[in-house]
């Protein structure tokens, strides 16, 4: 006989963005579930980010995010991280001579949130990556204000966090059916069955179909490939910045001892799916990458990609459905979903209990990542009920 548990809220998807809503909703006291599909809890994009925060990265409404979200970063997850998540690491945007404009746009964006920034020539921007081909090279701006995360210290962080408030977590627990029954959700698991009042949608690149599988409207989320790769330098790299071509087709930083990170910063759109890397992109990341240095890169160490959903206007997707009755979007964080996801989960806790002790300050950017900005016009109703194949 099928056991049936009952929640007060089940959260579709265990990466960042359903590990943080885990995190903020059960410590105001909700009871709450982690369904994940995979046995790993970061086994895409979380896993797979080379995370980098950096405050003057995107629109207006994902920087009052990362702002929101740097002091509880910078406090180590206000004390549930084992260590530092943040490491201090510029970022140096680099051009050659069509550039100008380019370098010119990133300084303002800096400016426009008061950020530590400075335009450099060529030489300034040598003397901080010494590969920098001096052919090559015309000018850059660094941004002082940047980091490393420590991806996985800050996801184990909300998840300790939120065990600690008695949310559960089930591995191998794929969705396979999203049913309404009477005033709250009935998901059929590939582990169990679990009726709850609320499903909040944290399904990543997958949140588009959970989403119809709870007869919710599809949202036109877009997962799209992106490609990392490591290889050895003889520099002694260790204190560079983060280097990014200013038309952003590369970037670069080191990754541990005489290892560099490189990327070819792509983006192809993708069916939701494990993500490989492939031979094209790593090619044109090495070619990017050579065309602007001395590193003179002929093989690498490993490769991987990982998958990154944005919204059509590349904002997250953060409120109840217009529709569907208790079903919540917590989707499309793309390029930032690391960096913001404190503020993002804050705000899902507070959109979902009005009453939450939480960052109230937040609610004014609701109607900006609000669900109902992509549906705007009225549709047939349709069953509640749909298998996932």
């Amino acid at each position: 006989m099928t056991t049936v548990e009952h929640f007060e809220i089940a959260v579709v998807g265990g990466g960042i963005a359903g590990a943080s809503a885990a995190w903020a909703l059960a410590q105001q006291g909700h009871q709450v579930v982690v369904v994940e599909r995979e046995g790993s809890m970061t086994a895409h994009s979380t896993g797979r980010s080379a995370a980098q925060f950096l405050l003057s990265y995107s629109g207006p409404v994902n920087r009052a995010l990362s702002a929101a979200s740097q002091p509880f970063l910078e406090n180590d997850a206000d004390g549930w991280a084992d260590h530092r998540l943040l490491v201090p690491r510029a970022v140096l945007w680099a051009a050659t001579d069509d550039g100008d404009e380019q370098l010119d746009a990133i300084a303002a964006a800096n400016q426009s949130i008061d950020s530590a920034c400075e335009r450099l020539d060529g030489n300034g921007a040598r003397a901080l990556c010494p590969a920098l081909d001096p052919s090559w090279v015309r000018g850059g701006v660094v941004e002082y204000g940047g980091f490393d995360i420590d991806v996985a210290e800050l996801h184990q962080a909300f998840i300790r966090s939120a065990r600690s408030a008695n949310a559960m977590l089930k591995r191998h627990s794929g969705v396979r059916r999203l049913t309404r029954r009477g005033t709250g959700w009935e998901l059929e698991t590939s582990g169990s069955v679990i009726r709850s009042k609320i499903v909040v949608n944290a399904a990543g690149a997958w949140a588009d179909e959970i989403a119809e599988m709870a007869g919710a409207e599809r949202l036109g989320l877009t997962p799209y490939r992106r490609t990392i790769f490591t290889f050895a330098s003889s520099y002694d790299s260790e204190n560079w910045p983060l280097v990014v071509g200013a038309d952003e087709s590369f970037y670069f930083k080191p990754e541990g001892a005489g290892q560099l990170l490189g990327s070819p910063a792509d983006e192809h759109a993708e069916m939701p799916c494990n993500a490989k890397p492939r031979e094209f992109d790593i090619a044109a990341g090495i070619e990017a990458i050579n065309r602007a240095t001395l590193l003179e890169i002929r093989s690498i160490r490993s490769a991987w990609a990982g998958l990154r959903t944005f919204s059509p206007d590349r904002d997250p997707v953060v409120g109840f459905d217009r529709d569907v009755a208790g079903f919540f979007w917590c989707a499309g964080q793309g390029g930032t979903g690391i960096q913001t996801s404190p503020a993002v989960a804050w705000l899902t806790a507070l959109l979902i209990s009005p009453e939450s002790t939480g960052r109230s300050d937040l609610g004014s950017l609701a109607p900006m990542v609000s669900p109902e900005r992509f549906t705007v016009a009225p549709r047939p109703s349709r069953p509640h009920s749909q298998e996932h194949n």
